[in-house]
Formats: C-alpha cells, sequence, structure tokens
C-alpha cells in the first residue's frame, strides 16, 4: 500500500495520482461499519479496474477546533489504521493532515482539492459523512459539489440487532462500560493496543506470576480499568495470558496514569524491549486493593482459572 501524507495548503499535481475509487472518513476503529464502506470502494475499483484508496484525516478535528493541548485516544491511532488497511487490501492510502486551515475550506474548495485534485473518479462515504467548514458538505451536497467530474456512492449506516448503528462513539461507550466482549463484536476484532515490554517491579515473579510491564507506544483507547482475559501477539506468535489494567492500588497510592502488566501463560523467556500486541477478549473483574500478598495471590490463581477456561472457547 502506498502511503501519501497531505497537508493543506499544497500544490497538487492531479497527473501525478493514478485514478482510483476512494473511501473517505476518520474511520477511527476501521469497525464493521467503515469496513462496509472500504469494501465498497474495493468492489467498485475492481469492477472499474482502478486502484482503491482511502482518504482519511489525522489527527482528529477535536483536537483543532477544540483545545491545543487536548489529546485524543484513539481505537486506532494513525500506524494501526495503515496496518488495517493494509491487510483490507487498499492500494493508496491518502492521510490529510487536519489544521486550522483545512478546517476553513468551503466545501467546494475541499471537493476540488481532494477529491479531484486526487484523481478520485468514484467516491465511497458513509450517509452521515460531511466536509468543508463547519461541515456545511455532505452527501446530500456531493452531487451540486461532484460537478460531473466523479460519481459516489452513499452507504447505509450497518445496525445491530437492536437496531443501533455501529459507531466509534458507541463503541467507546462499551469499553468504558467494561463491555469488551460487545466492543469487539461491533469491531469485527478484538480490541488491541501495541508497546514495548519495559522493566516494571519485578513484583509479579516474586509471587509467581512474572509479568510483561507494556509501555504504549502511541495514543491507544484503553478500556475500563480492570482484569482482562488477553491473548498477546509476540514475534508472530499468539499467546494466551491475563492482563491487568490499572494503578496497582495493594502496592502504591497516587498513581495518575494506568498500566499494563501481562502474565503471559506458560511463558518464561525474556521479552524485554520487544514489541507485544495485547489482544482483549473479556472484563474479568474490577482492580481491588487487598490487605495482603497471601489474599492477592489467591485471587490472581481464581483469575487465572477463570481466563484459561474462557480462552479455550475463543
Amino acid at each position: 500500500m502506498d502511503t501519501f501524507r497531505l497537508t493543506y495548503p499544497q500544490q497538487l499535481n492531479k497527473s501525478e495520482f493514478q485514478e482510483t475509487v476512494a473511501a473517505i472518513g476518520f474511520f477511527d476503529g476501521i469497525h464493521r461499519g467503515h469496513q462496509k464502506v472500504i469494501k465498497q470502494a474495493i468492489e467498485i475499483a475492481n469492477e472499474q479496474g482502478k486502484k482503491s484508496a482511502v482518504v482519511t484525516f489525522y489527527p482528529h478535528p477535536s483536537v483543532v477546533l477544540k483545545k491545543k493541548d487536548m489529546r485524543v485516544d484513539y481505537l486506532t491511532p494513525l500506524t494501526e489504521k495503515e496496518n488495517l488497511l493494509n491487510e483490507m487490501g487498499i492500494d493508496t492510502l491518502y492521510v490529510i493532515t487536519f489544521n486550522t486551515e483545512l478546517s476553513k475550506l468551503e466545501p467546494q474548495s475541499f471537493i476540488d482539492h481532494y477529491i479531484i485534485g486526487l484523481n478520485i473518479k468514484h467516491l465511497v462515504a458513509g450517509f452521515d459523512f460531511s466536509y468543508g467548514y463547519k461541515g456545511e458538505g455532505s452527501m446530500d451536497t456531493i452531487e451540486k459539489h461532484a460537478r460531473g467530474v466523479f460519481e459516489y456512492t452513499v452507504v447505509k449506516p450497518k445496525k445491530e440487532e437492536n437496531n443501533q448503528k455501529i459507531s466509534s462513539t458507541l463503541i467507546r461507550e462499551h469499553l468504558r462500560n467494561g463491555n469488551i466482549e460487545q466492543a469487539n463484536k461491533l469491531l469485527g476484532r478484538p480490541l488491541s493496543a501495541r508497546g514495548i515490554v519495559v522493566e516494571g517491579d519485578k513484583r509479579g515473579r516474586t509471587i509467581g506470576f512474572p509479568t510483561a510491564n507494556i509501555e504504549v507506544t502511541d495514543p491507544f483507547l484503553l478500556p475500563k480499568v480492570g482484569v482482562y482475559a488477553v491473548t498477546v501477539k509476540l514475534q508472530g506468535k499468539r499467546f494466551a495470558g491475563m492482563a491487568n489494567l490499572g494503578y496497582k492500588p495493594t502496592f502504591k497510592e497516587n498513581i495518575k496514569k494506568p498500566s499494563i502488566e501481562v502474565h503471559i501463560f506458560d511463558y518464561k523467556k525474556d521479552i524485554y524491549g520487544k514489541e507485544l500486541i495485547v489482544e482483549w477478549h473479556k472484563y474479568i473483574r474490577n482492580e481491588l486493593k487487598f490487605n495482603g500478598i497471601d489474599e492477592l495471590v489467591n485471587q490472581i490463581k481464581l483469575d487465572e482459572q477463570e481466563i484459561r477456561t474462557f480462552l479455550k472457547t475463543i
């Protein structure tokens, strides 16, 4: 997959870009609703003998439009989004930097610059996609702004059995409430976080449960604090394990940032400095403060038994 990073204002030479069928959107999470839009673009591209493309944005508009020091955690940070789109078979990715100048573009100027200017011949978007200053452009106005230069397809929302639209907002709500299984169902895969194994307190090995301490490398949105059934990807292989996401209240106080500690079942190799991907599968319980080591160890043993049994079912 070829990736182009674009920033407004900049001069684009249409002749430098091959004709594509493109899906457009922020696509945080690449959830099943997003996949429907992206797969539609791939299908049309195949039918027309053209390359497929995705047009997306970074950072999230709220970072620019609200507070410059605002931090946004993503279901899929940009690197993760690139990996997933590549796996889906997208040929070209356009990442447009969302900045103040871009936010002030009139809808027609946006279309002229970033759709017509990129030589996109067919645009695919969800029914609620908007563009241009204050989102004044929409899929209701796209025909006027296309000016006959490109075709377009509007994709209807993908819904669950309860008729709720699959959305990043709904997934975030599930994660805040610990409903990781429901979030994963909407994503179409396990929520994941990627990081480097760093040295920690090394307390786990003294109680029979050595843990890998994960320093997350990108702004991943993490689920509710607690203990989880997880799998981890390490050097191309997948292993079962259990994770504690939290503040370790039994041993420490006034910790402001939660940490991720993963106990990989039946694994004893040194993995300091290695990249590890944590895949969250089931919320087991809230993080608790125990009265002593023995009470903590007894609970961890119960957690391990429950998690091993659960992971055999997936």
